[in-house]
């Protein structure tokens, strides 16, 4: 399945599930900056385990929560948490024009 058109929505996406307690997480820490972004519950779409399986072969293990900033993969939880310790997820926001100083 092409990731694609689902990306090209909002300069963040971020594939979660509605009972993930990471994708909370993740999705808290983005709209903490103030990001313009879109969530996508993969357990609430008919074509979710396609999305999943797009997923996992991306590299994303577990396949949620997975994170899309200006339409590159960024990784899971632990990816964007590290960016966010090393003083680069917001650089990385500003640069896709998800936020603005």
């Amino acid at each position: 399945m092409d990731l694609k058109p689902l990306i090209a929505e909002k300069p963040v996406v971020i594939f979660s599930k509605s009972n993930c307690c990471m994708s909370h997480t993740v999705e808290a820490l983005i709209r903490s900056f103030g990001a313009n972004h879109a969530v996508i519950q993969v357990d609430k779409m008919a074509s979710g385990q396609q999305v999943e399986r797009a997923l996992l072969q991306l590299g994303c293990r577990p396949s949620v929560p997975a994170v899309f900033i200006g339409q590159e993969f960024i990784g899971g939880a632990d990816e964007v948490f590290k960016l966010n310790v090393q003083n680069k997820l917001a650089q990385l926001l500003l640069e896709a024009k998800a936020i603005f100083l």
